[in-house]
């Protein structure tokens, strides 16, 4: 299964050909639905998953069999998709009419679907803020677009993880944890001139983390980047002079840079970000950590990852398919599978389970609630209109500017010019 951050990969181009594709039948987004439709329950829908099978073939094949069993005409094929190139798939399959009838589906995944009449509009005659939180339901509704277009499935978001032996060699208290980025930087100071050899800090800036320290980066009705501004650009130029006093590991502007989770687990950084379930794989991956790592909450603001399951507008049993997905995404489902896959779940009710609130003595027990906490002040960082191609020239541009070759400022201005320009071609 997948964390949202290190699967985003909406590609510009294959939006452009959905659009191209479909432009010519839905210009304003949303969609109610085939005209004819029969309300019963019946007839054969395929359900759509990312990569969540073979590891977790056994919950969803029973899910299944309940549904069947409870709606005997009814039948759903399970079709599970690789991890890579999944939003180009998925583009791909609305732009030729393919798209399977439920379909799990990030919000920014399903927001150019949305804009394109393909998904359904699911708040039609259903009040879901009876069924869901609220924030799980905000992420799919989309600026410009009326509807809800996924029923809200698990959710997920980011803790610390420190490194306390690490921290206490290098002049570093483990129970005075950093809380904000100010105070990271200042930490990661401390570290660098007690152990030149270490590091605290091994990840540029994206545009999340303006959204974490509170920079608006977009206007209200979603027509403009906004983040080009000095305040922001002080943000962008903390890392700079964090690079350039060496409290970065010089590897980080490399194209083979490995990404921090991982410099985390081969204990060459004291700090990462990871989801719930990195007690468990941190250890899994090197057993040498265990005992040697703490968590707090993500700095600033934490982020939420939501995932959802959409229906297909095209769909020939409508009825089947809508009633599948919320069905899937019922309480005891969703409770049964974020206890399976280490997420939480996004019913309404959920939260009072004990077992996302009480910590059960081990370190993951403890990783599970202080995420779980963290997710009430949660926030969806990247608007639903950020890209990836968008996502890759800003990340070009902040590594020039923590390289040193041009100014934060500049590195912004030039990010959201094209931002700009990029999100024109999304309408």
């Amino acid at each position: 299964m997948h964390q949202k951050k290190t699967t985003k990969k909406l590609m510009a181009g294959a939006a452009l050909l959905l659009s191209a594709a479909l432009g010519m039948t839905a210009c304003s987004g949303g969609s109610q639905g085939s005209d004819q439709q029969s309300d019963a329950i019946e007839g054969e829908i395929t359900l759509q998953t990312w990569s969540l099978t073979p590891k977790f073939s056994d919950y969803l094949n029973k899910v299944i069999a309940d549904f069947e069993k409870a709606n005997p005409k009814a039948k759903v094929k399970l079709l599970d998709q690789p991890g890579d190139g999944y939003s180009e798939k998925v583009l791909s399959q609305a732009a030729s009419n393919s798209l399977p009838d439920v379909v799990n589906l990030p919000n920014d995944f399903a927001y150019p679907l949305a804009q394109q009449g393909v998904l359904q509009d699911l708040s039609q005659g259903d009040d879901l803020s009876q069924s869901y939180v609220q924030g799980a339901l905000d992420a799919y509704k989309f600026p410009g677009i009326d509807g809800t277009y996924a029923y809200p499935w698990y959710l997920q978001t980011d803790v610390n993880y420190w490194n306390t032996d690490q921290l206490s060699q290098c002049g570093l208290d483990p129970a005075k944890l950093p809380s904000s980025r100010d105070e990271l930087f200042t930490q990661a100071k401390t570290m660098h001139d007690k152990c030149p050899d270490k590091f605290l800090i091994s990840t540029l800036p994206g545009l999340n983390a303006l959204t974490a320290t509170g920079q608006k980066v977009i206007n209200d009705d979603g027509t403009q980047f906004t983040f080009a501004t000095d305040d922001a650009a002080k943000v962008i130029d903390k890392y700079r002079d964090a690079y350039k006093a060496g409290y970065m590991p010089p590897s980080i502007l490399n194209n083979n840079y490995q990404g921090n989770a991982k410099l985390f687990t081969q204990q060459k950084v004291a700090w990462t970000t990871a989801g719930s379930s990195g007690a468990l794989d941190f250890v899994r991956d090197n057993p040498s950590l265990k005992g040697k790592f703490t968590e707090n909450k993500a700095l600033d603001t934490p982020p939420l990852y939501p995932q959802g399951l959409s229906v297909s507008a095209k769909s020939k049993h409508l009825a089947t398919a809508k009633a599948f997905a919320k069905f899937m995404t019922n309480a005891e489902n969703q409770n049964a599978f974020a206890k399976l896959t280490n997420t939480f779940p996004s019913s309404t009710g959920s939260s009072e389970d004990p077992f996302y609130s009480k910590e059960d003595g081990t370190e993951a027990g403890k990783a599970r609630v202080l995420a779980f906490n963290s997710l009430k002040e949660g926030k969806v960082l990247n608007p639903v209109q950020w890209n990836s191609a968008m996502d890759d020239y800003f990340k070009q541009q902040v590594a020039l500017a923590v390289k040193g070759d041009i100014s934060g400022k500049e590195a912004l201005q030039k990010a959201q010019d094209k931002a700009n320009q990029l999100l024109k071609q999304q309408k």
